[in-house]
């Protein structure tokens, strides 16, 4: 806990150093917020300097969850110092979002705040994504959570069954990758016409597939500018595409890309999606932005085009950047896109939602019934990627969904309770679970989540914690059968 404040202090520094070099006010609130946070580090390092080290699977758990809580108590130190939010459930709010990469946001002008306080606010997202992935690859694995082994032999990192030093290795490459992909999605907006500023904000919120963006607008401040749209449009999909497959096609295994099976599902879903909803939108809603330099036919293409293959990958790698309203096109795509909010990216990557590697597994499983029940002895094994996959895990993933789904519902029927109407309560317990940001009724894509109740937003905030973290590991803290010395 000491190291991971002593780290956030000290990208708070950095935040402080954007503040001043904007002089937007904010740069001693940010500094002091820094060395606040560095100074509990530090004296919380030194305070438990003679315990041993060791980590067992239940350490992991608390870590994992405490960790994160930690980062978000530490992290809301510049918005309440810097008085950008003062109010603490608000502070609170933001920054589990930014962490959990959720990127729903309580702020109604977002445009107005500091500089600093907007480059932290990405940068808590640029850091929570981060260190999703090296949980996803390295530490879940060993936790045996949510099935995430199935990947854990290929990732070039540690083995399923305990904890090696690749470990470090693999976090290592995994951060090279991950920022060279920030680098170059910022290099490449600067180019389109984005400010240097703007680009590295919505660089560090599309990689982690949080959505934070320094405008009102989102990402539909650059309707007129599709060159923009399609550069976010690539690196989410790179984001919600698994991280270790971004590690073989830098080594040149591009095999391994082409024939892995959740690779090829989450690609042709986006194919498929796109499709659908562009139709929808070319004849069915009224869309009013249309492309500029082409002629009205074509124009019309290429805009209800990119508005449905733009919104189809920002929902279902779950970043939440909005182009337009889809809650406006027709209600026939409102439907559709609540149910993509349960889609999920890829395992491994920085996406949140239940992923379409669980769902594959489901559907197989589900399938594979049919032929159990005609064919009673045999043994008929659950495939993916060519391999059998153990009993465990597929009991794990179902497991998994249906309790994804009962808390859904456990979220919602609360957010009822706190006054919401039926689909912003729905909405707001989907979005928040599986960390999307948009949602429906009063949460829709063009509003925001401050007009919640104060018990609404502190229960949407362990509802980010506990989707981002697979459900079991902050869940299973809350059973007293975890407490007992074994």
């Amino acid at each position: 806990m000491g190291l991971l404040l002593l780290c956030n202090g000290g990208f708070m520094l950095l935040a402080a150093v954007v503040s001043g070099i904007y002089q937007d006010g904010a740069t001693l609130s940010i500094t002091l917020a820094s060395i606040t946070t560095m100074f509990v580090g530090v004296f919380s390092m030194y305070y438990t300097r003679g315990h041993k080290k060791e980590v067992k699977q239940k350490e992991g758990y608390i870590i994992v969850t405490f960790g994160w809580i930690v980062m978000s108590i530490s992290g809301m130190l510049p918005y309440l110092f810097s008085g950008a939010i003062p109010d603490i459930t608000n502070a609170f709010f933001e920054t589990v979002s930014g962490y959990t990469t959720t990127g729903a946001s309580i702020v109604d002008d977002i445009e107005a705040m500091p500089e600093g306080i907007l480059f932290w606010r990405s940068l808590t997202h640029w850091i929570g994504g981060m260190g999703i992935i090296v949980l996803a690859i390295a530490i879940l694995p060993l936790l045996g959570i949510g099935g995430m082994q199935l990947f854990s032999a290929e990732a070039p990192g540690p083995s399923a069954d305990k904890l090696h030093p690749r470990i470090t290795d693999t976090a290592k490459r995994l951060w090279l990758i991950y920022f060279g992909y920030t680098v170059a999605e910022t290099i490449l907006l600067r180019i389109a016409g984005m400010s240097f500023f703007d680009a590295i904000n919505h660089a560090m919120a599309t990689l982690s597939t949080g959505g934070f963006s320094t405008k009102n607008a989102s990402l539909a401040y650059w309707n007129d500018q599709p060159l923009i749209q399609y550069i976010v449009i690539f690196f989410m999909f790179l984001a919600g595409s698994n991280f270790v497959l971004s590690y073989f096609a830098f080594k040149g295994r591009f095999q391994k890309v082409i024939k892995d099976e959740e690779f090829k599902y989450y690609a042709g879903f986006v194919i498929i999606f796109t499709i659908i909803v562009a139709l929808v939108i070319y004849f069915k809603a009224n869309i009013t932005d249309i492309t500029p330099g082409y002629p009205m036919v074509l124009g019309k293409v290429e805009s209800s085009f990119r508005h449905a293959l733009f919104q189809i990958v920002s929902v279902i790698t779950t970043t939440g950047f909005v182009s337009a309203d889809f809650t406006q096109w027709t209600p026939f795509l409102t439907i559709f896109f609540f149910g993509l909010f349960f889609l999920g990216g890829s395992a491994g990557s920085t996406a949140g939602g239940i992923k379409v590697m669980r769902h594959l597994l489901i559907i197989k499983n589900g399938v594979l019934e049919f032929k159990r029940t005609l064919h009673t002895n045999a043994i008929i094994p659950v495939r993916y990627n060519n391999k059998t996959v153990k009993e465990k895990i597929v009991y794990n993933i179902i497991g998994f969904f249906v309790l994804y789904m009962l808390l859904f519902i456990i979220g919602a029927l609360v957010l009822a309770s706190l006054g919401l109407d039926f689909e912003s309560a729905i909405g707001g317990s989907a979005s928040s679970l599986g960390n999307l940001g948009p949602a429906l009724g009063s949460l829709n894509p063009v509003s925001n989540f401050n007009s919640l109740p104060v018990l609404a937003k502190w229960w949407c905030g362990f509802l980010m914690l506990a989707g981002r973290l697979e459900l079991f590991t902050v869940l299973i803290l809350l059973t007293p059968y975890f407490w007992k010395r074994t």
